[in-house]
C-alpha cells in the first residue's frame, strides 16, 4: 500500500511538471523553456480572474489550481481533437459551433494553447463573447515560435499585433499582452525541439540525449539570456488578458473611429 501511494505521488508530481515546471523539468523535459514561460506568465495574470470561469478547450485543466479566486471552474472541449482525452478533465463537450451555456453566464473565460487549432476563430470568439458578462475577462495564450503539432488540427500562428486586431474585431479590449520568452530563449527552445525530433527506438538513448545534450543546452540558454540584451521580436508564446466590451462600448468605439 505504501509503495502504491508513493508511486501515485511520483506520477502526480511528474504530471504537474508537464505544465507547472520546477527546475526538475529542466533535467527531465525538453520543453522546459517554453512551459516555464507560459506557467510564470499565466500565474502572474491569474489573480485577475474571478467568479464563474469557463476553460475553453480545457483538456486536462493544467492551470486550474492557479485560479484561486474562481467561484466555479467549468471545462469545455470538443470530443474529437488532435489528441486523445485520456488525461482530460472535461465537464462539457460541445459541437464546435454553439456553446451550451446561457448568455453572460461566466465572469471570465480562459483558453490556453487552443486558438491556433481553431479554423473559424472569429465565430468561436463570438460564442465566447456571448457567454461572458459585460466587462468580463478573456485570458488566453497562443504560440508564435513553435512547430506544427496535433496535426492536421493546427492552422495558425499569431503575432502580437494579429491577435490584438482579431480580439478588437470581436468585441474585446486588450488590457495586457505579455510575451513569455525573449528572442534568445525562443532560439534555444527551437534548437532543442529540432534535436529531440530525431526519434530513437531506445529509451536509454533518449534519456542520455536529454541529460547530456538537452539539459546542458537548456542551462546554456538560461545563462546566455541572463547576460545578453533582452529582445522580444521573436518569442515562444503570447499571453493576452482582454476585457469584453458591452454593446454600448462597441457603439461608442465605432463612432469615435468614424
Amino acid at each position: 500500500m505504501t509503495k502504491l501511494i508513493l508511486m501515485d505521488r511520483v506520477r502526480g508530481r511528474l504530471t504537474r511538471e508537464n505544465f507547472q515546471p520546477s527546475f526538475l523539468s529542466a533535467i527531465l523535459r525538453p520543453v522546459f523553456i517554453i512551459r516555464r514561460g507560459l506557467f510564470r506568465t499565466i500565474q502572474e495574470l491569474a489573480p485577475t480572474i474571478r467568479g464563474d470561469v469557463l476553460d475553453f478547450g480545457c483538456g486536462s485543466k493544467p492551470y486550474e489550481s492557479l485560479f484561486c479566486h474562481a467561484a466555479s471552474y467549468i471545462g469545455v472541449d470538443l470530443e474529437i481533437t488532435g489528441h486523445d482525452h485520456r488525461d482530460s478533465r472535461i465537464d462539457v463537450f460541445y459541437d464546435g459551433s454553439v456553446l451550451p451555456f446561457k448568455d453572460g453566464q461566466f465572469d471570465a473565460v480562459v483558453s490556453f494553447e487552443v486558438f491556433e487549432h481553431v479554423f473559424n476563430l472569429q465565430e468561436v470568439l463570438a460564442e465566447i463573447h456571448r457567454v461572458t458578462r459585460d466587462s468580463g475577462y478573456l485570458l488566453l495564450s497562443v504560440p508564435f515560435a513553435w512547430e506544427e503539432h496535433e496535426v492536421p488540427y493546427d492552422c495558425a500562428r499569431y503575432t502580437s499585433f494579429g491577435i490584438t486586431h482579431i480580439l478588437r474585431e470581436c468585441g474585446y479590449e486588450v488590457a495586457e499582452l505579455r510575451k513569455t520568452t525573449t528572442y534568445t530563449l525562443a532560439v534555444f527552445q527551437m534548437l532543442i525541439a529540432w534535436i529531440v525530433r530525431g526519434e530513437t527506438k531506445f529509451k536509454l538513448l533518449a534519456y542520455c540525449r536529454q541529460l547530456f545534450v538537452v539539459f546542458p543546452l537548456t542551462l546554456l540558454g538560461l545563462i546566455v539570456n541572463s547576460v545578453v540584451p533582452k529582445r522580444y521580436e521573436y518569442y515562444c508564446n503570447a499571453v493576452v488578458l482582454a476585457r469584453r466590451l458591452a454593446r454600448t462600448d462597441l457603439t461608442k468605439g465605432f463612432r469615435e473611429s468614424s
